[in-house]
């Protein structure tokens, strides 16, 4: 850097190249359903919403990382959310499930990472809530981490996550574009048979229905017949496990996704929200496969829907959403979903990993010329 090169201008110019590096679907001209995206056409076009990642490659051996989701930039225990876990396949090492399931909200941030390093990171959560002085008397706390198997090309039993690449991760969270492919906890997974990684996408209301956002992040690394906007792109590469009767079927390995929306929702129908996730995954070809651990974490970030650790008060009172005026919302996550999966596809690179298994990144020419065939490009 020249000696007198503005440190700003250099880290601005840094940030602008880690996310200008890749195109996202929507720059080939995939549009993929009927709502607009928000500005970053990411989960943190929901306001407050802040992403923090840390991402480990070294070598052939090491490829896995963290994504840490924050809701809010307020002490998330003592303001806790309304939350729903949706389980679409279960074959998964999901933490605080069952607190979430049974009084709806939701107290920490939310971590993603690789499945041995589920109780490394809750461990890390509770470090990060006690260092809160409101958190001081706190004795239990419902740590939320999710988890996808990256053992194909990241050497998992060594589990090279530790507790402050955790909190590093929620130190780094912030506002702003969310990077996506080979990076945090999609630094080392599969998806359909490419590489696959962190993607993200928004959906924003007509004013007229609210003006609320919907965001979507996902931990892609699943299997299925892959299809990008209704065209059999799978098919048309002969790229998927089913293509080869005599080949042994190779196991699928999950995919999170986190789904967070300033509209005021309930519990109940925040569990309903989460449940049409698997929609927008299926839209993409997944199939939510024996061993794959499908999971979907909805919360709303609603202001208004904050509820105090500690109250004098007996009651909550609550202005939620009606159930006739959900549809939008059940639309805009599936869209967001869908894109959001899409787009770690496009964003992942070519990566070489644990003994040298290589895994080749989706073809985007050859994908865009699949697309034009079938018209599914505007």
């Amino acid at each position: 850097m020249p000696k007198h090169f503005p440190l700003f201008v250099f880290l601005f110019l840094l940030n602008f190249s880690i996310f200008a590096q890749k195109k996202r679907a929507r720059d080939f001209g995939i549009e993929i359903g009927v709502l607009r995206p928000g500005k970053l056409n990411a989960i943190t076009d929901v306001a407050g919403v802040k992403v923090g990642q840390v991402t480990l490659h070294q070598g052939n051996d090491v490829h896995t990382g963290v994504t840490a989701i924050l809701p809010h930039d307020k002490n998330i225990f003592q303001n806790k959310i309304p939350a729903a876990i949706h389980i679409g396949n279960g074959f998964g090492k999901l933490a605080g499930y069952s607190q979430v399931e049974e009084l709806g909200n939701l107290e920490t941030p939310i971590i993603l990472t690789n499945t041995l390093s589920v109780p490394t990171a809750a461990a890390a959560v509770i470090d990060y809530t006690f260092q809160f002085l409101e958190n001081n008397s706190v004795r239990s706390v419902n740590a939320v981490v999710g988890e996808t198997n990256d053992g194909g090309l990241n050497d998992i039993r060594k589990r090279f996550i530790t507790k402050e690449h955790v909190l590093e991760a929620l130190k780094k969270a912030q506002n702003g574009p969310v990077e996506e492919g080979n990076v945090g906890a999609g630094a080392g997974t599969v998806c359909f048979g490419f590489k696959g990684g962190i993607g993200t996408s928004s959906r924003i209301l007509p004013k007229s229905k609210g003006g609320y956002t919907v965001g979507v992040l996902v931990q892609s690394n699943f299997g299925g017949v892959l299809q990008i906007n209704g065209a059999p792109v799978g098919i048309e590469l002969d790229k998927h496990k089913f293509s080869k009767l005599n080949e042994a079927y190779k196991d699928d390995g999950s995919c999170m996704i986190v789904v967070l929306t300033d509209a005021p929702l309930s519990a109940k129908n925040l569990k309903r929200l989460a449940s049409r996730a698997m929609l927008g995954l299926a839209r993409t070809g997944g199939i939510a496969a024996n061993g794959s651990g499908d999971y979907v974490i909805a919360a709303s970030t609603a202001e208004e829907l904050r509820i105090a650790h500690n109250s004098d008060s007996m009651f909550e009172t609550f202005k939620v959403l009606r159930n006739n005026d959900l549809d939008l919302l059940f639309e805009a996550v599936i869209e967001a979903t869908e894109e959001a999966i899409i787009n770690s596809l496009f964003a992942a690179e070519t990566l070489t990993g644990f003994e040298n298994t290589k895994v080749e990144a989706l073809p985007i020419d050859k994908t865009i010329d699949i697309l034009k065939k079938y018209n599914r490009i505007k």
